[in-house]
């Protein structure tokens, strides 16, 4: 028999109230308002340990995190443990990311201000939707991507390597290598 967590990974129907979902859940809370409320001077500060403050916090929140990650506060996520990142990623302010799925970004990927990232989806029909079950379907975004500010990614999505989101996009489908996307939903406007 299958954990929560393992049929929540899997993208099967899952029991968001399942005691361990909601003690990592609330971890991730803790790790990620405590990191929202450092300030600038903690940024620099270095500790007995290596890093500064927001460097150990990032490091606990976000295990799969590749070098130099940069994340300006405040910041907002549903676990972190679900979340690979590759090097060199920068994530303005504001942004939040619905891990319930794997969200897995590649190196050099530029996030604007108030990126949303879900990966969390619920059944279509009222009757299933009762039932408090819910699923997640992955996302990926691909090497030196740059994502503009307030675009939404929805479950699902893959965003090819180099591609550019404009500003405010709601992203809905895959979107290929080396292209412009914008728009509500966010399409193909040409190539790069």
């Amino acid at each position: 028999m299958s954990s929560q967590k393992e049929r929540m990974l899997r993208g099967e129907l899952y029991n968001p109230l399942d005691t361990q979902l909601c003690a990592e859940r609330r971890h991730a809370r803790l790790l990620f308002q405590a990191l929202n409320n450092t300030t600038e001077d903690q940024k620099a500060e270095r500790g007995p340990r290596s890093g500064s403050l927001r460097d150990r916090i990032l490091k606990e929140l976000i295990p799969a995190a590749g070098a130099n990650l940069w994340l300006e506060p405040p910041f907002y996520c549903d676990y972190g443990t679900n979340i690979t990142l590759g090097d060199r990623v920068y994530f303005n302010f504001n942004c939040v990311i619905l891990d319930v799925a794997p969200v897995t970004i590649g190196s050099d990927v530029l996030f604007g201000p108030a990126v949303h990232i879900y990966t969390a989806a619920h059944p279509l029909t009222a009757a299933e939707r009762r039932s408090g079950l819910e699923f997640g379907k992955p996302v990926t975004i691909g090497d030196e991507v740059w994502i503009g500010g307030g675009v939404m990614i929805c479950p699902g999505v893959q965003i090819g390597a180099r591609s550019v989101i404009g500003a405010g996009s709601v992203v809905t489908k895959d979107i290929p290598e080396d292209v412009l996307a914008v728009g509500n939903p966010c399409r193909v406007i040409r190539s790069l």
